[in-house]
């Protein structure tokens, strides 16, 4: 069994790997702010109260746990709000990992499962994108993730640091049994929207731009299950633990769908109508946006299980039914 710092394990990613590292018999220690997480969700472990901006609260929670890794997912990740307020997001999301690289470094800890983004690649034109496509991210969230992935090879170089860095594609679902699942304060994920307009809690689902370079002109998207997206964070702690180099590859599953295509098959699962209208184009959105996921594969034996867009559907519609989190 590991003890592993969990940064942001209160929200939606965090609080599902936390789970899985709990039912794979490892110690989730949360450590989050709250600022964007649910205290409803730290049902795994020990929490630790505290932002990244915290050196004190991060020195605390290392002395105290001793953990023997970091999964860091603790980040601002709102692409529109990057565009308007980039100081936020290289103040936390690099300024913030710095912090945490540094507490790590004073207390001995050298593993690190980092939770990037595709944001990083901006662009590509490319059907299927590699690890290796060039990284023009197109607003500030991309090139803060980038920012914090050189920083934690420079990190690496120096002080032994080794570190699984995750970029992934677009996360949805929720746990099979309804545990835990996607809730943000706002809301702005698809999935979650299309849900809320299933249910009547939104009067209709807004699609942001309809003259996408695409078939149907809207964005396109690859959607991975949060469920999938957990067992790959389980391999990549195992890689380091059993003294595996870094690595860096692609979390998706190869196949994309649209805006309009997601909320066809949300009709088509929830059995309820979900009006639908058009809205500008969201700024710094990429049109096309598909892993390739071959390497997750090679070098992790990972490959995605759940991640059928009607299975994420079906359990984030479940999820939403429910009573969600209170707090």
């Amino acid at each position: 069994m590991a003890t592993v710092l969990v940064t942001g394990g209160a929200g939606y990613i965090g609080a599902h790997a936390c789970r899985a590292l709990a039912a794979a018999g490892h110690l989730p220690v949360c450590f989050d702010d709250f600022r964007t997480g649910w205290r409803d969700a730290v049902r795994f472990g020990p929490l630790v109260e505290g932002g990244l901006l915290d050196r004190a609260a991060l020195d605390a929670a290392f002395a105290t746990h001793r953990p023997e890794a970091v999964m860091h997912f603790a980040a601002l990740s709102l692409v529109a709000e990057s565009v308007a307020h980039p100081e936020r997001y290289w103040r936390n999301n690099v300024g913030g990992t710095l912090n945490l690289l540094e507490a790590m470094r004073d207390a001995g800890v050298r593993r690190l499962v980092f939770s990037s983004t595709a944001a990083v690649y901006g662009e590509p034109d490319l059907a299927l994108i590699p690890e290796h496509a060039p990284q023009r991210p197109t607003n500030p969230y991309g090139a803060t993730k980038l920012a914090v992935e050189r920083m934690i090879g420079d990190v690496g170089a120096a002080h032994g640091l080794r570190a699984v860095v995750f970029r992934y594609f677009n996360v949805a679902g929720a746990a099979a049994d309804a545990e835990i699942g996607e809730q943000h304060r706002p809301e702005t994920h698809l999935i979650p929207l299309v849900l809320d307009a299933a249910l009547g809690r939104r009067e209709a689902i807004t699609m942001n731009g309809d003259d996408y370079p695409t078939p149907d002109g809207a964005c396109v998207r690859d959607y991975l299950h949060v469920e999938d997206l957990a067992d790959a964070h389980l391999l990549g702690l195992e890689r380091l633990l059993s003294g595996g180099e870094s690595l860096t590859v692609n979390l998706g599953v190869g196949r994309g769908y649209s805006v309009r295509e997601v909320i066809e098959r949300a009709r088509a699962v929830t059995g309820r109508p979900i009006h639908a209208r058009l809205g500008p184009r969201r700024a710094g959105d990429p049109a096309r946006l598909v892993c390739d996921p071959s390497q997750a594969l090679t070098d992790l034996g990972w490959r995605a299980t759940r991640s059928n867009l009607d299975q994420m559907i079906a359990d984030a519609w479940v999820w939403a039914q429910g009573p969600g989190y209170e707090s």
